[in-house]
């Protein structure tokens, strides 16, 4: 009566089992995303921090390149 009363009669539920291994597919999804939109991310930090080092240089007071 105790296993009746706590849903241990005929096993588990396949309706709850396969949306548990649905939404830890989405886990597993949503994370692989956040670290490929973190690795893009920083590479384009990286990108914009060296433009903005180029900007900087003024080439009008620029020094002449000795040969």
């Amino acid at each position: 009566m105790a296993k009746a009363l706590l849903g241990y009669v005929g096993g588990p539920d396949p309706r709850l089992l396969a949306e548990m291994r649905r939404l830890q597919q989405r886990v597993q999804d949503l994370e692989s995303e956040l670290v490929r939109m973190q690795t893009e991310n920083d590479a384009l930090t990286v990108a914009s921090h060296e433009e903005s080092l180029l900007s900087n240089i003024d080439v009008s007071r620029a020094e002449p390149v000795l040969a």
